[in-house]
């Protein structure tokens, strides 16, 4: 299977699961600063090194819901960035859907793009460097909203969010073929 369908594939689940919690919840993440949406996918990706690190969890959330989580959620950030009106807290669940689609759109030309570059060296890294890169890349939004957003030669939060979407996906990928831990 080609990478692009295994992604839409992996796209489509995570999808499924966010308008599904959108009509449960409504748009409750609109009340988030970017700070918030990196903290809230910082737990998750505690979590799974947390279980990576002890071998074993006490809660029945697996990796790959985590996974799905992180995605979700760098969806969240990228969409909060787009949305500068705070009064805004409910979005009805078609623009919703095709905020997400634009965002995974975006995503998914950068992967493929990198992917051309790069080789797919994803295919050969393991499931803790995914964790790993995503605590950096939440570390770098971290310190662009402690300088008030202005980078000096640095691609923004949005790139981060970009990337941190990318990873999960590849992670989400890898769980599917088996190459990793679920």
């Amino acid at each position: 299977m080609s990478t692009s369908i295994q992604y839409d594939k992996i796209i489509d689940t995570c999808k499924t699961i966010f308008l599904k919690k959108s009509a449960d919840y409504g748009t409750s993440w609109r009340v988030y600063r970017t700070i918030s949406v990196a903290d809230q996918i910082y737990i998750k990706a505690k979590r799974i090194r947390t279980i990576q690190e002890k071998k074993e969890q006490k809660i029945g959330d697996d990796i790959k819901s985590e996974f799905e989580g992180i995605l979700n959620y760098a969806i969240i950030g990228l969409i909060q960035l787009d949305i500068n009106d705070d009064s805004i807290e409910q979005l009805p669940v078609e623009e919703v859907a095709e905020r997400y689609n634009q965002k995974v759109e975006a995503a998914k030309n950068l992967m493929s793009n990198k992917n051309h570059d790069y080789g797919e060296a994803w295919r050969e890294m393991s499931q803790e460097s995914f964790v790993d890169l995503t605590l950096s890349k939440l570390l770098r939004i971290k310190q662009i909203i402690a300088n008030k957003g202005v980078t000096l030669i640095s691609e923004g939060i949005d790139a981060n969010f970009y990337d941190i979407l990318n990873y999960a996906v590849f992670a989400l990928i890898l769980i599917d073929e088996g190459k990793h831990t679920g």
